[in-house]
């Protein structure tokens, strides 16, 4: 059959990186293909030049089997070709309606928009409300708008950029099941992902990019999970390293921490107590959107409305404090969200550093900066971190390089209390392995990190004991070899015992 996508000889180059190499690739209508390479092979850039956010330097296009030049993304929507983006493209100052809206036909109201959400969000369990801020939203509820305005467009090649990276596993099948519909009604699928067993499950073709080059084509479903990460970093990830270690004193402790929301869509912190001692992994799980915003915020010193006992750190009641004294105390914190949170995108990695470190700050307030790109370098090279050098611009890196470098800007600051979120989020099984590892090696040294994540076979990988988040409650303390994907799935719907989970729980 005619393909619904054929690319010949695409190549892209930038200043300091070929991100694609004369890349070939056909999908047929009705096909899932998955596109599979570690960070930094130049699989985003492929997508963005397919949906016409990028402009190849060479190479051809062809959809239905007539060629095209897409300009924009705009051409490229009237083609049918439809994009979820792995950094989200949405504006915070508009509601969800509005920002779906934006890609869609403007001959349809707002009204009509949002009843289009709302039968949607019913159809494949989306879980969206339309006027909703986004602001207010947590990055796994944004994740769910991007889907959900890309299947109000009916594309006809939908292409999906790391779109389960923040889901949890109720919502994966969810939208697994919506992708089998589309594709049995001919909708071609373009699936970015580093789950090597959702692409073993979902995908019925494969491409392999290596160094911005196709190195392989396969059917995924004939390949084990090891021989498609020998394709993908020409390796097997190595095994993480499970130590036993002697538990130090709590280094953090939350004490019955009851907290209204602070706008009509957030979520109340009612009665949450918890602890994490020197040289534990602990993890929280949950669907987002259900009060882990809100306790991070709590936890990193982003919202100081907490009494100042409620949270201690290393026997502090820091409740008061603001991030910056809280790190005098030790705590470091990895936020969720890349980009504008975790980095400055227009700074460089160097100065990056300077949002959580501060001992390249001479007398007066002047910048060592020698001392700054040294610390740099170290990081990019204990993390293989893909960069141009300490001086390349946040934004410039992949989502997956650029996570790997603010995590260990953390780990290098060697801190008594990590709490990280999403800890790999949208990186390769290679890195996600490297990051997991040095998470442990952190808690193996004697510093207490507390993981929340939405990825449960994260958690059951690195965690010691796992809490459940649901419905802004913190359930009780579950230590890993009782903890099992369907009664944590269980628990996120908040059906644990009715006891509250206090600090004889935390203390477990």
């Amino acid at each position: 059959m005619t393909p619904r996508l054929q690319l010949s000889g695409i190549t892209k180059a930038y200043p300091a990186v070929v991100a694609n190499s004369d890349v070939a690739l056909t999908v047929l209508p009705g096909e899932i293909h998955a596109v599979l390479g570690e960070n930094g092979a130049g699989k985003s850039t492929l997508m963005k030049i397919i949906y016409g956010a990028v402009k190849p330097d060479a190479g051809s296009m062809q959809i239905d089997g007539r060629p095209v030049v897409i300009r924009n993304p705009q051409e490229a929507r009237a083609l049918g070709i439809a994009m979820v983006f792995q950094h989200f493209s949405l504006f915070d100052t508009l509601s969800v309606a509005e920002n779906i809206w934006l890609g869609l036909d403007k001959r349809l109201s707002l009204a009509e928009v949002s009843q289009r959400i709302v039968a949607t969000s019913q159809q494949y369990g989306l879980q969206l409300e339309p006027g909703r801020p986004l602001h207010t939203l947590g990055v796994g509820e944004r994740q769910r708008v991007e889907i959900a305005r890309s299947l109000l467009t009916k594309p006809r090649l939908l292409i999906l950029d790391e779109p389960t990276s923040v889901l949890t596993p109720q919502a994966v099948e969810n939208l697994f099941v919506t992708l089998r519909q589309l594709a049995a009604g001919g909708c071609s699928i373009l699936y970015i992902s580093h789950k090597l067993h959702e692409i073993r499950e979902l995908c019925t073709a494969c491409t392999v990019l290596r160094g911005g080059k196709v190195t392989g084509v396969c059917d995924p479903r004939q390949e084990s999970n090891a021989s498609l990460s020998r394709l993908m970093i020409g390796a097997e990830p190595p095994a993480l390293e499970h130590r036993d270690v002697a538990l130090g004193p709590t280094v953090l402790e939350v004490r019955d921490l009851s907290l209204a929301r602070e706008d009509q869509f957030g979520m109340d912190l009612k009665h949450i107590s918890l602890a994490v001692r020197a040289g534990e992994v602990v993890g929280i799980a949950g669907v987002s959107g259900n009060g882990q915003k809100e306790l991070l915020y709590t936890l990193s010193g982003e919202d100081t409305r907490a009494a100042a006992e409620a949270v201690q750190v290393r026997g502090q009641g820091v409740g008061k404090l603001d991030p910056a004294q809280r790190r005098v105390l030790g705590l470091h914190f990895v936020p969720e969200e890349r980009l504008g949170r975790g980095a400055v995108p227009a700074l460089s990695l160097a100065h990056n550093l300077l949002l959580t470190r501060r001992d390249a700050v001479g007398r007066g307030g002047w910048l060592q900066l020698r001392v700054l790109r040294a610390q740099a370098t170290a990081i990019i090279n204990r993390f293989r971190v893909k960069a141009g050098g300490p001086g390349a611009a946040a934004l410039s890196l992949s989502g997956g390089n650029l996570q790997k470098f603010i995590v260990g800007r953390e780990i290098a600051a060697n801190p008594a209390l990590l709490i990280v979120s999403q800890p790999t989020w949208g990186v390769d099984v290679g890195a996600a392995a490297q990051i997991r590892g040095e998470i442990l090696k952190l808690a193996g040294s004697g510093c207490a990190v507390l993981v929340v994540s939405e990825e449960l076979e994260e958690l059951f990988d690195i965690c010691d004991r796992l809490y459940v988040m649901a419905k802004g409650q913190l359930s009780p303390s579950l230590p890993r070899a009782q903890a099992t994907v369907g009664l944590v799935g269980q628990w996120m719907s908040g059906l644990w015992n009715d006891k509250p989970s206090g600090a004889s729980h935390a203390q477990a």
